[in-house]
């Protein structure tokens, strides 16, 4: 009977010609039941990386969630290699960290223990030669010798490592770990890393272990090198390609900044570089003599210790030695003079990894290269300079080499 109801008020609808009145009473006399609530079902979809890093602080973790743009097979491979060798780099910082605080404990540990056998095994022979008669003499030079023999033996083997020294070198390792861990998080960040980031990014990890070795025995440094040789920790590139001097204008460069930067690397190389190398030849020099030194005065205190009689004179030279061995042991260790002498080689190689930098991306075709622009701020802000310091630093540079004059300002003002 409903249906009949409703084709009939259909067909009147129909052939009905008045138009909105009647319609609105025809509409008006029909009832539609209410039919029941649809709940809609969301699909499930996955949370945003920006949501993501909002609820929950960015991770150096794998990923939980993705974006759309990490959908390609490529994009995914590269950035879960990224991931991975992120993982890397923290576990290095985190190790780097701690040997550099136990090895410069070491250090401090040593150098006390060290000066305080000395300054006992001393005192043992000023009271044999005031006091000692028969066995107790026999047996205070016995002590003074064992004790300067002891504080010989360590503290050659303290010169040999430089405790100080080795934790510089992790200090040095841990930021530039920390630096390319920030590097990588960037590239992540910016979305679709490539193969060529991996690689890069690997290449980096490995030069870093290769600089600032871990081990002690074999891989260790030479502490004492017959020249003094910056600090490397960046891998070598073969040179590249000539560039093509008609594409030039674009990307931010142009023949203006070249010349800028080429003149500011001319005053990087003739006074930081310079003037680094000088220091760390002479810190060299300082640690190697206080290093021989400083076990040969121990070890003429302990023969001369060996020979004390009572009221002779013959404790002189025990005592004496003893006190200017350690006198020295304090100043080499106790200055820390293996840390000066690398801080000197860090930094002769940042301002090596500065002139390599702008000469292997001067090499690349424009389109190819950094973003000028960007590419100036980032040496302005290693120098520690603005890019108007920066830019009179150029001019200064270039008006010294057209009248033959030195340049009288060093380019960083960080070191």
């Amino acid at each position: 009977m409903a249906s009949l109801k409703v084709t009939s008020l259909l067909s009147s609808i129909c052939s009905s010609s008045s138009s909105s009145s009647s319609s609105e009473r025809i509409k008006s006399s029909i009832h539609v039941p209410k039919l029941p609530r649809a709940i809609f079902v969301a699909p499930k979809t996955k949370p945003s990386r920006k949501l993501f890093e909002e609820l929950n602080g960015f991770t150096h973790t794998t990923p939980i969630f993705q974006d759309d743009s990490y959908n390609s097979t490529n994009t995914s491979k590269a950035t879960t290699q990224l991931y991975a060798i992120l993982e890397a780099v923290a576990d290095r910082v985190e190790m780097h960290h701690n040997i550099g605080e136990q090895r410069d404990n070491w250090n401090t540990l040593l150098l006390n223990s060290i000066n305080m056998i000395t300054l006992t095994a001393a005192s043992m022979v000023g009271i044999a030669a005031t006091s000692g008669v028969g066995a107790p003499l026999l047996a205070l030079k016995l002590s003074s010798t064992l004790l300067f023999s002891a504080s010989t033996g360590m503290l050659i083997v303290m010169n040999k490592l430089q405790p100080s020294q080795l934790a510089e070198e992790q200090r040095n390792a841990t930021r530039l770990f920390k630096q390319l861990q920030s590097h990588i998080e960037t590239t992540i960040a910016l979305g679709n890393p490539t193969i060529e980031d991996v690689k890069d990014a690997m290449e980096k990890v490995l030069a870093i272990d290769k600089a600032y070795p871990l081990p002690l025995l074999g891989a260790m440094l030479d502490k004492f090198p017959t020249k003094f040789e910056p600090a490397v920790w960046w891998p070598s590139k073969p040179s590249s390609k000539r560039r093509n001097k008609n594409q030039l204008e674009k990307n931010g460069w142009n023949e203006g900044l070249e010349t800028e930067l080429r003149d500011v690397m001319e005053v990087v190389k003739r006074k930081d570089m310079e003037d680094y190398e000088r220091l760390g030849n002479l810190m060299l020099k300082i640690n190697k003599t206080l290093a021989i030194a400083g076990p040969l005065l121990s070890g003429i205190a302990a023969v001369g210790s060996a020979f004390v009689s009572q009221g002779s004179w013959t404790a002189i030279v025990p005592v004496m030695a003893g006190a200017l061995a350690t006198a020295v042991n304090a100043f080499e260790h106790g200055g820390q003079i293996g840390m000066v002498s690398e801080m000197y080689r860090n930094c002769g190689g940042f301002f090596q990894m500065l002139d390599n930098s702008v000469q292997e991306t001067m090499e690349e075709d424009a389109d190819q290269r950094e973003n000028g622009e960007l590419f100036e701020m980032k040496l302005a802000l290693k120098l520690g300079r603005s890019l108007s310091q920066l830019r009179d630093l150029a001019r200064k540079s270039a008006y010294s080499r057209v009248e033959g004059t030195a340049t009288d300002e060093f380019a960083s003002k960080l070191f």
